[in-house]
């Protein structure tokens, strides 16, 4: 169809990068969600090239869903928007199915016309049930409601950052058709640091950076990783729902740019054997007017004693959330010890078999890396897993707890039965939606062979949740 009639907002990244920066900075001051809310809905009235605004919120695994609104319609309908959650996997019975979708003005984003089509603009959205909160299979509502009682009760800010490790394979939709190819296809052989100019994985992270900047993620650094064309692409520490924000940004931008050079990007943890698999360290620090609070000059690698508590927590309860870190079949060949896999439950500065490491850190830096993260998990279920249990957690009496013979499941079965058996699980989710997610897992693990075995089998990659085949699945 021609375009020559239509004029919908197409804006220059440096624009782009300038619009969702003062955007990232009123939601790092905290400035009030009604006022934002005034200043996006005056901003959507007044600017006649938006078509359309893209809603995205996350299912229980942390499948993302997305939908768009007519900008009119959702201008005069923005506090009614409902939809039916008994479709969503892993959210209400078809008995009680209506929910909500409320906007969170402050997860606002423009996006670069290229790659997610012209007149857009993109928000989050939080799940509302029937009485007004947030629902409790919204990951994200409970995450966000759980970081804000930090900051009023303790004044605590929660921050995160992530290293999201990722592969480039050859063609479009590689994991939907794995069932049919047996094989992935690497673009690149080159490994860690090494690729030249020019080639696919070169490129592709190239463009997947520009994007990134564009959006307002910071970026750091990006690179190849040590396996066959796999990558990485660092950026900046935020508040925690921000981060976790990113994370799904992250994935959705890498996937949208492979596909339109004809490739996929997968974040299974272990989609190759015999090759380093794909995790998501997650670095975690908190801070209380401005000061780093894991920090301490003085302190046994130069974090205080609060970091520490911090880490003696998710060590003690390292087996009962493994499965929220590691959510799916193909996440346990990834714990694999002859990969630099950090399958042992245990804290060290120096040793990467570890879950969790303590960087090299300074005042402003300081922070712990939980390791054993896979980059499929539900960022949300994520983030809140490593700070709920790190604050509110229990401390074990175990002899030597940070230096402990103990190590991670192998199997997804193993952790499934750890889930369901630990108390705390109940605390950190609730009685139900613990019930609802082992149910997902279970039904997961029951179509995938018990045994992992030397190769990657079909049914990992097209019953993976991240995957997801409609008519695949829709044969069970």
């Amino acid at each position: 169809m021609s375009s020559e009639y239509r004029n919908y907002l197409e804006l220059p990244y440096e624009e782009l990068e300038d619009l969702n920066l003062m955007a990232k900075g009123q939601r790092k001051s905290r400035v009030p969600a009604d006022v934002i809310q005034e200043e996006r809905l005056k901003y959507l009235t007044d600017t006649p090239g938006i078509k359309a605004v893209t809603v995205l919120f996350s299912d229980l695994e942390g499948r993302l869903h997305m939908l768009d609104y007519d900008k009119k319609f959702l201008v005069k309908s923005y506090d009614n928007l409902t939809f039916d959650g008994s479709s969503i996997r892993g959210f209400t019975a078809q008995r009680e199915s209506d929910l909500r979708l409320a906007l969170d003005w402050s997860a606002f984003y423009w996006t670069p016309a290229d790659v997610f089509g012209s007149g857009k603009v993109l928000v989050f959205g939080e799940v509302i049930d029937k009485n007004g909160a947030h629902y409790s299979g919204d990951l994200r509502g409970v995450l966000k409601d759980f970081a804000q009682q930090q900051f009023d009760k303790n004044g605590y800010t929660l921050n995160a950052a992530n290293e999201i490790e990722g592969f480039l394979f050859d063609g479009i939709d590689a994991e939907r058709t794995f069932h049919q190819t047996g094989e992935f296809e690497y673009v690149n052989q080159g490994g860690y640091y090494h690729s030249l100019p020019g080639d696919p994985l070169r490129e592709f992270i190239d463009t997947t950076a520009e994007v990134q900047r564009a959006m307002g993620f910071e970026n750091e650094k990006d690179h190849p990783e040590v396996a066959p064309s796999q990558f990485e692409i660092n950026y900046s520490y935020g508040d925690v729902v921000a981060a976790a924000d990113q994370i799904q940004l992250y994935k959705l931008i890498c996937r949208q740019v492979a596909t339109q050079m004809g490739m996929t990007a997968s974040f299974l943890p272990k989609p190759v054997t015999g090759v380093n698999g794909s995790g998501m360290h997650t670095n975690v620090s908190i801070t209380k007017n401005g000061k780093n609070l894991f920090w301490d000059p003085k302190g046994d690698e130069k974090i205080s004693k609060l970091a520490w508590s911090f880490v003696d927590k998710i060590l003690t309860h390292g087996n009962d959330i493994c499965l929220l870190l590691n959510a799916s079949v193909n996440a346990y060949r990834r714990l694999d010890p002859h990969f630099e896999a950090p399958n042992q439950i245990k804290a060290s500065a120096t040793d990467r078999g570890s879950m969790i490491r303590i960087p090299i850190g300074n005042e402003k830096s300081a922070r712990v890396e939980v390791r054993s993260v896979g980059p499929d998990a539900n960022p949300y279920m994520v983030l809140h897993s490593i700070f709920k249990t790190g604050l509110d957690g229990h401390t074990s009496k175990i002899k030597n707890l940070r230096q402990a013979e103990r190590y991670l499941p192998d199997n997804i079965y193993t952790a499934l039965e750890n889930f369901r058996e630990a108390a705390w699980i109940d605390d950190l989710l609730g009685a139900d939606v613990k019930q609802r997610y082992a149910d997902l897992k279970q039904a997961s693990a029951d179509r995938c062979p018990r045994l992992l075995g030397t190769i990657v089998k079909s049914s990992e990659v097209q019953f993976h949740h991240d995957v997801y085949n409609q008519l695949l699945w829709g044969q069970f």
